[in-house]
């Protein structure tokens, strides 16, 4: 089926991976490395011991995944949040943006997780960009709104002895934040931000920030959707969900980050989407087929998407 043909019917899926309703992640397969030059550092799907926390970190992270619903535990196969958090070096403690938080499927994981010395920025899109997907004014207002309103709504969540909230534009950070923040996880969330970067440099403007906020020696990570390096360019901006790692690698380094590692956390070998496939054919939204048919069972047989997951540092 045609992107063109779907891009109605999809709506607000064309926002999967930016919320928390529309998880993500790998299969259960063995998973090949991401295809990286030479020069690239990859981690196995494995922590590896420089990234391990200590004991009592570790422990706690622990208890806040039990304690979690069991429709999030659910998603644990897929998103693989001790392990991310892990590789994304987070600590309690520290100040960290989440770009795109939503409806808080990892929010309600870092708040408790940094606790009460720690403090949790919801980054959200510039109010102007969300006109841009073609939903009206109305569905474009309410969005704002919703943004606005991050942290009051975060609030309201009632996460006991966790970190303190607030909100900022990942465009335009308060001007006093330079040097403040220790990481920022872009965990599906770059391609709406491609996707429109021609009109405005909305990722471009992004990526300057974040490397503008973060600390000497502070973090970004990113999982996002992962297109084949042989898939056309133009397919791949972010329209369908899709970004080459070799695009993202080379737009973080240009801002001036060094890629330390490339990880297989969330790959899955069998998502080759054609250049027509929009990422949100796969589990969990599987959008354009009904359900019982040959269509939605073979999405269902490949899994959820194939991501790169890579872990960038602002140089000391």
């Amino acid at each position: 089926m045609k992107y063109a043909a779907l891009t109605a019917a999809a709506g607000m899926l064309l926002l999967a991976g930016c919320g928390d309703v529309f998880s993500s992640g790998d299969t259960s397969d063995p998973a090949p490395a991401p295809k990286t030059d030479a020069s690239t550092p990859v981690d196995p799907a494995t922590s590896d011991a420089e990234n391990e926390k200590p004991a009592d970190a570790k422990t706690q992270l622990a208890e806040i995944l039990k304690s979690q619903p069991k429709a999030v535990r659910d998603r644990y196969k897929y998103r693989k949040p001790a392990r991310t958090v892990e590789f994304f070096q987070i600590e309690p403690g520290m100040t960290v943006v989440e770009a795109l938080p939503g409806g808080g499927w990892y929010t309600k994981i870092l708040a408790p997780y940094l606790g009460e010395s720690g403090t949790l920025i919801g980054g959200q899109y510039p109010d102007d960009l969300w006109i841009k997907f073609g939903f009206g004014e109305e569905w474009a207002a309410q969005r704002v709104e919703q943004s606005s309103q991050w942290v009051a709504t975060a609030t309201e969540w009632g996460i006991e002895n966790g970190a303190s909230f607030s909100s900022a534009t990942l465009t335009a950070m308060p001007e006093d934040a330079a040097g403040t923040v220790d990481a920022v996880l872009f965990i599906r969330a770059l391609h709406n931000l491609s996707r429109f970067n021609d009109d405005d440099s909305y990722l471009d403007a992004t990526i300057a920030e974040s490397f503008r906020v973060l600390k000497p020696g502070g973090i970004v990570g990113v999982v996002q959707h992962a297109a084949s390096e042989d898939a056309p360019d133009e397919s791949t901006k972010g329209q369908r969900g899709y970004l080459k790692q070799s695009t993202v690698i080379a737009q973080f380094e240009a801002a001036g980050f060094v890629l330390e590692k490339a990880s297989e956390l969330h790959a899955n070998p069998k998502d080759q989407p054609g250049a027509d496939q929009i990422v949100w054919r796969l589990p969990p939204t599987l959008n354009g087929t009904e359900e019982g048919s040959p269509e939605r069972a073979a999405f269902q047989e490949i899994g959820e998407s194939n991501r790169m997951t890579l872990r960038f540092r602002k140089p000391k």
